[in-house]
């Protein structure tokens, strides 16, 4: 079965998450993803994660979550006979994705109007904290300042705790969603317009406003303004509840589910025919529900409720629902193929969609920077001397005897920046 983006060559030069995961979603399916990065300032996700053996080699936990099916360049954008090779590449792409400061790439050169007189078939991707246009697209950002400015923070935690951040990183997530998503529009457009490529403008501030749709409406609307609720709703059938051992969520969202909640706790004069008179009875029926949950353990009522349609769960640490085996049963972990430089393999997620005509999976495992510099280089026509010159001139690193089985040993210096999202720059101000 073929994959759904087979013969799609994706020239990827993000860095952190959000880009890297879109292409790792395009990878995953076929794609053929290049991960081009600076020599001296490669993806400082690399040196991320929670084996710090792993982050001196580059390999961090948080760099190889997205990084399996891509392979590895290391070009100098900044270097006249980098961009020269880079150029070469993207010649032979359909997709190009980055996520550099808004104009930076534009000034070496690299911007859109400068690369579809390259390639016209181009579709150019950029991912930007605040996207391309407007006051703000100059400014950078990463996921948690997104929050914050977002007003998700704002929104999210209670009055005692104060503003919280998402504990995963969801703006990142969606950004990367949704580039991969207008991507596959942008291809798909293509298809039908003779072959033209175009410009994609992709912002995770816009994500993080399109995660916020309901109370962003209500609150043009009418003004009615999101305050922190923590884990309760406006419906008491909806939240946290502490059963004698552990908390469970409940769920009981519509008028059937409420009906059948009341009816399964034996409180059927609870039942309300409409939703006003839900909201109207909040406190009194989430006074009940507490009383009758605290007096079972949340597997119990987890089952129970379950088993009479009602949705339900107790609250689970990533490691318990690993070990569920329905999570197994569903092929969204894929181990990656044993790396030389990994005592074992490494189990990531790859796309959270099954596809009855298509196929998604891992083929090879995350690269060391440059481990295929030659090797795409040779393809476009670069001879062994060529190279040998690039490298001695700081245009490129990486083993002149490149394989997808081998991977460079050079990592240069970088500048980490705390958290996850779009960098600041091209390796400084270019």
């Amino acid at each position: 079965m073929s994959s759904p983006f087979e013969n799609i060559r994706v020239v990827d030069a993000t860095h952190v998450l959000a880009g890297p995961f879109a292409t790792y979603q395009m990878a995953v399916l076929g794609a053929d993803v290049i991960k081009v990065e600076s020599p001296s300032d490669p993806d400082q996700a690399r040196m991320q994660g929670s084996d710090r053996v792993l982050n001196d080699q580059g390999l961090g936990t948080a760099f190889m979550s997205q990084a399996s099916n891509k392979k590895a360049v290391a070009i100098d954008f900044k270097h006249p006979q980098g961009r020269e090779a880079l150029k070469k590449l993207l010649a032979t792409a359909d997709v190009f994705v980055e996520n550099y400061r808004p104009g930076a790439l534009e000034k070496l050169g690299l911007g859109y109007e400068d690369l579809k007189l390259l390639n016209p078939k181009l579709i150019y991707c950029s991912i930007s904290a605040f996207g391309s246009t407007g006051p703000r697209r100059e400014l950078t950002a990463y996921d948690n300042v997104i929050q914050a400015y977002s007003g998700m923070m704002a929104m999210t935690g209670d009055r005692h705790s104060g503003p919280l951040k998402s504990g995963a990183p969801v703006v990142d997530y969606a950004t990367g969603t949704t580039a991969a998503f207008a991507i596959s529009t942008a291809l798909f457009q293509r298809e039908r317009n003779g072959g033209k490529g175009q410009f994609v403008d992709v912002s995770m501030s816009d994500t993080a406003l399109m995660l916020s749709s309901p109370y962003l409406t209500a609150l043009l609307w009418n003004g009615k303004k999101p305050e922190p609720k923590g884990n309760t709703f406006p419906f008491a059938t909806i939240g946290c509840y502490q059963a004698s051992d552990q908390p469970l969520m409940i769920a009981a969202s519509n008028l059937t589910q409420q009906k059948r909640l009341w009816t399964a706790l034996g409180r059927e004069d609870m039942i309300k025919q409409n939703n006003n008179q839900r909201l109207d009875s909040h406190a009194e029926e989430a006074k009940v529900i507490a009383e009758i949950i605290s007096t079972m353990t949340a597997d119990y009522w987890e089952a129970f409720l379950q088993k009479r349609r009602i949705p339900a769960s107790r609250i689970r640490r990533l490691e318990e629902t690993l070990d569920d085996p329905h999570v197994h049963s569903r092929g969204v972990l894929h181990a990656q193929p044993l790396s030389p430089d990994l005592e074992q393999a490494l189990t990531v997620p790859v796309s959270a969609f099954c596809m009855s005509g298509g196929t998604r999976g891992i083929t090879s495992p995350p690269q060391k920077v440059g481990a295929q510099t030659a090797e795409v280089l040779m393809s476009l026509g670069y001879s062994q001397q060529d190279l040998a010159a690039l490298i001695a001139a700081g245009a490129i690193s990486g083993p002149l005897e490149s394989s997808s089985d081998l991977v460079s040993s050079d990592l240069g210096s970088s500048d980490l920046e705390s958290g996850v999202g779009v960098d600041s720059n091209l390796g400084g101000q270019p």
